[in-house]
C-alpha cells in the first residue's frame, strides 16, 4: 500500500470544511488539516494577487488520489484550484494503518 498528502488550498474556511467533511465522510481521505490565514501570492488574469486563504492538508492512500482530485473540482470555488500530490516515503505504520482502515479502496 502507498499513502500521499494532498495538499489544496480554499478562499475560506468554510469552504474548507465543506471539502473535506465530504471527502473524510466518503472514506477518500482517513483526515484533513485545516490551517488558516495564510498568504498566498500569484499571478492570475496577468495581475499580482496577494490574497489571504486557507491550505487543506490531506491523508489518503496513493491510488485514491484521482478520486480525491475530482471531488474538489467538483466542490471548489476557484477555476483551477491548487490540487497537488506528495507521496509518503515512510510513517509510523499504526498511523499508515489507520489511514487504511479510514478510507475506501
Amino acid at each position: 500500500m502507498t499513502y500521499c498528502i494532498i495538499n489544496s488550498t480554499a478562499p475560506n474556511k468554510e469552504e474548507a470544511v465543506k471539502i473535506s467533511k465530504y471527502l473524510v465522510e466518503n472514506k477518500l481521505i482517513a483526515c484533513c488539516n485545516i490551517i488558516e490565514n495564510i498568504t498566498s501570492v500569484y499571478y492570475w488574469g496577468g495581475n499580482l494577487n496577494i490574497d489571504n486563504e486557507v491550505l487543506m492538508i490531506m491523508k489518503t492512500k496513493t491510488e485514491l488520489y484521482d478520486k480525491v482530485e475530482k471531488e474538489i473540482k467538483k466542490m471548489h470555488g476557484y477555476d483551477v484550484p491548487e490540487i497537488v500530490c506528495t507521496p509518503l516515503i515512510s510513517g509510523n505504520k499504526d498511523y499508515l494503518n489507520w489511514i487504511d482502515e479510514q478510507t475506501r479502496g
